[in-house]
C-alpha cells in the first residue's frame, strides 16, 4: 500500500505558500484528502459573531474551489466532529498512513494537536507538521530568545538573525491526488453544547453536528443556517484566498503608498476606501501568507531606495510586530491571554475584573465570565461596548467595529486607553473579549498583546499619555464626516460641536434635530443622542493617579499576593479608591475636558494645568518609541 495522506487544514486556508501542503505532496500519495474537522470548541466555546463566521466560510468555500479546479475528484472535505475523537476513527477506516498539518501556537490548538498527534501515534500513522502561520517559528524565536518571550520587535529581530532569514514564498501546487474512498459507518461523538457563549446569536438550533459528512452527506462547507444563525452577516469585507492575493496586487501596484506605507500616520477615521491594507483577516484564516507579503514589501522597498519607509511603521513592520506577539505567546504559554499568572503583565486592580475558572486547558484560566464590583463601570463598559458612550468619535468606532468586524490599528488604540486607563479603568480583560467577538482578524497572540499594550501592563508603561476622545479624533477628521457616517444621530450637527455635541445650545440642536439626553442603552428613539458617561477631564486624572500607585506599588500577575488577594491591603495602605471591589460612585458627570495634541498621535489632554509625569521603569519598547520621536 502507498502512502496515504490526510491534509488537515486548519489556519492556513490556501494553496499558495504552504510549506505543510508541499510536505504532503512530498509524499507522493496515493490517495490525499484535504480535510477540515468542525471543531466544536470553537462553535460553542470561543467568541465569534455573524461576520467572522461569515469571512471563515467565505475562506473555506474559496478553497473548495480552487481545489476542485486543481482536480475535479477533490475539494475541501468537512467533517462534522471534534478532530480528538474523530481522528481516531478515521486512521482505521481509511487506511491513513500519514497526518500533515501546519504548526498553531494557540493554546487550546496546542493541546488539541498533542491529543491528535497520540492517537495518530497510537494508530501507526505518521505525523508531519511544519511552520506557516508567521514569518519564522514561534517555537525558535523563544528558543532563539534565551526561552523567554519577545517582548520588543528588537528582541524578535536579534532572534530572527539567529535563525536565519526569512524563508522565500513557495509556489501553489499544479496538481493535488485523488482522495481515496471515504467510508463514515463508524458512530459520530457529537459534542455537548452547553455551555454555548455563542447562543445568543443562534434562533434555532444548529445543525453541525447532524451527520459527519453534514446534512446532506456531502462534506460541504457549512453555512450560517447550519449554525443557527437568523441574521446576514453586516460587514462587507469579503474573505477567501483568492481576494486575498487580489487584493495583494492591488496594493502593490500603487508602488509610492506601499513603500512609504507608515501605519501611524494612516488615518483612522478614513472608509470607502479605508487607509489600510485590510489584509489583516486574511493572515489570521491563512488565505494570505505572511511569508508572501513580507516579501512583497520588502522586494518593492529595496526598488525603491531612499524614502521607503522602515520597521516597526513600515508594512514589513506590522508583520514582525504579528511575530512578536506570537512568538510571545508561544513562551508564556495560557496565561498569556490574562494577568493571573502572566509574570511579564503589571497587576492593575482595574474594575469588572475575570472570574477564575478551570477551563480544561490549564488551571485557572479565565473563562470569560468576571465580577460586577462595580454597578457603573458595568453601565460604563455596556455603554463603551454599544457604541453610546455620549463621546460620537468612540462611538463611531464601536459601531464600525461592530457593523463591519475592523476598525483601523489607531481607532482600536482610541477606545482601548478609553476604556482601560484612559477613562472608565474598566480590566483589558474586558475589552480583548470583545474584540475576540466582533474583530475579523482576531488573533489570540495579538488581541492579548495589543490590550497589554494599550493598558500599559505590558510591552508599554508610558501611562500618562492617553489619547483623548476628542482632540485625537478631530486631528483626522475635522469636519467629522467619519461620525457622521456611523453615528447617523448626529449627522446635520454643525462641524463645531460633533464632536462635543453637549456643548452646543438649544437652537443648535434643534436646528439639527437632535436631543442629547440618557444613556442610550434603553429605547432607542429617532433624533436622541446620548449624554456623555463621565467629565473625561476627572476621569483622566483619577486613572493616572491610580496607575501611578499601581506602578509605584509593582506588582506582576504571577505574585502569590495576586492570586491570595493580600495585594488589597497594599493598595489599601497607599491610599488607593479607584480599584476592583470599590464602586467609583454612581453619578455621571455632565461635560468631558477639552484636551490637547502633541502633535505625535497621542494626547495627554488637559490645558488646564500640566500632567506631572511619574518617573517609570520604561518598558522594552519606550525606548525604541522615544528614538523614533527624536529621528
Amino acid at each position: 500500500m502507498g502512502n496515504r495522506v490526510i491534509y488537515w487544514f486548519r489556519t492556513d486556508l490556501r494553496l499558495h505558500d504552504s510549506p505543510a501542503l508541499k510536505a504532503a505532496l512530498d509524499l507522493h500519495p496515493d490517495a490525499l484528502w484535504p480535510i477540515f474537522t468542525w471543531d466544536p470548541h470553537y462553535v460553542y466555546r470561543v467568541k465569534g459573531g455573524v461576520n467572522r463566521w461569515q469571512y471563515l466560510l467565505d475562506c473555506q468555500a474559496d478553497l473548495s474551489r480552487s481545489i476542485q479546479k486543481l482536480n475535479p475528484k477533490s475539494k475541501l472535505f468537512v467533517l462534522r466532529e471534534a478532530p480528538q475523537t474523530l481522528f481516531p476513527k478515521i486512521f482505521k477506516a481509511w487506511n491513513v498512513t500519514h497526518l500533515v498539518f501546519e504548526k498553531d501556537t494557540d493554546v487550546y490548538a496546542r493541546e488539541r494537536d498533542s491529543a491528535v498527534v497520540a492517537s495518530a501515534e497510537e494508530a501507526g500513522v505518521q505525523v508531519i507538521t511544519r511552520y506557516g502561520r508567521t514569518l519564522w517559528d514561534s517555537d525558535e524565536l523563544v528558543a532563539k530568545n534565551g526561552g523567554k518571550p519577545t517582548m520588543s520587535i528588537t528582541q524578535l529581530q536579534a532572534a530572527g538573525r539567529k535563525i536565519g532569514g526569512i524563508p522565500r514564498p513557495i509556489p501553489a501546487p499544479r496538481h493535488l491526488p485523488d482522495p481515496g474512498e471515504m467510508p463514515v459507518s463508524f458512530g459520530q461523538d457529537k459534542p455537548g453544547a452547553s455551555p454555548d457563549i455563542n447562543a445568543p446569536y443562534r434562533s434555532t438550533p444548529d445543525e453541525c453536528y447532524s451527520h459527519i459528512a453534514g446534512p446532506a452527506g456531502k462534506f460541504a462547507v457549512a453555512s450560517l443556517e447550519e449554525l443557527g444563525f437568523s441574521v446576514s452577516a453586516t460587514t462587507p469585507h469579503r474573505g477567501g484566498e483568492t481576494i486575498a492575493l487580489e487584493r495583494l496586487q492591488e496594493i502593490f501596484s500603487d508602488e509610492k503608498y506601499a513603500a512609504t506605507f507608515q501605519k501611524p500616520k494612516t488615518s483612522p477615521a478614513a472608509f470607502e476606501p479605508q487607509s489600510t491594507t485590510l489584509l489583516s483577516p486574511f493572515l489570521h484564516f491563512g488565505a494570505l501568507s505572511p511569508r508572501l507579503f513580507y516579501w512583497h514589501a520588502q522586494d518593492l522597498v529595496e526598488k525603491y531606495g531612499e524614502g521607503a519607509s522602515t520597521p516597526p511603521e513600515s508594512l514589513t513592520g506590522q508583520l514582525l510586530f504579528r511575530d512578536m506577539y506570537f512568538a510571545a505567546q508561544a513562551a508564556i504559554g495560557p496565561s498569556f491571554a490574562q494577568t493571573l499568572g502572566n509574570g511579564h503583565c503589571r497587576f492593575i486592580p482595574w474594575h469588572l475584573p475575570s472570574k477564575v475558572e478551570p477551563t480544561g486547558l490549564a488551571n485557572n484560566t479565565i473563562a470569560g465570565r468576571y465580577h460586577v464590583d462595580s454597578p457603573q463601570a458595568d453601565r460604563w463598559f455596556q455603554r463603551w461596548k454599544a457604541g453610546v458612550t455620549g463621546f460620537p468619535f468612540v462611538d463611531a468606532l464601536m459601531r464600525q467595529l461592530r457593523a463591519e468586524g475592523w476598525i483601523h490599528h489607531l481607532g482600536r488604540h482610541m477606545v482601548a486607553c478609553f476604556l482601560t486607563r484612559g477613562g472608565c479603568y474598566v480590566h483589558w480583560e474586558r475589552g480583548a473579549d470583545v474584540f475576540e467577538e466582533f474583530l475579523l482578524d482576531h488573533e489570540p497572540a495579538c488581541n492579548a498583546g495589543n490590550w497589554q499594550w494599550l493598558s500599559c501592563t505590558a510591552f508599554y508603561s508610558q501611562y500618562y499619555r492617553c489619547y483623548s476622545p476628542v482632540a485625537f479624533g478631530q486631528k483626522w477628521d475635522k469636519t467629522g464626516e467619519f461620525i457622521r457616517r456611523w453615528v447617523p444621530e448626529l449627522k446635520d450637527l454643525d462641524e463645531k460641536f460633533i464632536y462635543e455635541p453637549w456643548t452646543a445650545n438649544q437652537a443648535v440642536l434643534d436646528k439639527a434635530g437632535v436631543r442629547v439626553e440618557g444613556d442610550g442603552l434603553r429605547e432607542k428613539r429617532d433624533g436622541v443622542y446620548p449624554s456623555p458617561m463621565f467629565d473625561f477631564g476627572e476621569r483622566r486624572r483619577a486613572c493616572l493617579a491610580a496607575m501611578k500607585r499601581a506602578y509605584s506599588i509593582g506588582l506582576y500577575g504571577d505574585d502569590e499576593r495576586v492570586e491570595d488577594g493580600t495585594w488589597k491591603e497594599l493598595f489599601e495602605r497607599a491610599g488607593e479608591t479607584e480599584m476592583e471591589g470599590l464602586d467609583a460612585g454612581d453619578a455621571d458627570g455632565e461635560h468631558a475636558d477639552d484636551v490637547g495634541d502633541h502633535g505625535d498621535g497621542t494626547e495627554d489632554g488637559i490645558r488646564h494645568k500640566k500632567a506631572r509625569n511619574p518617573v517609570v521603569k520604561e518598558g522594552p519598547m519606550d525606548k525604541h518609541v522615544k528614538k523614533k520621536r527624536k529621528t
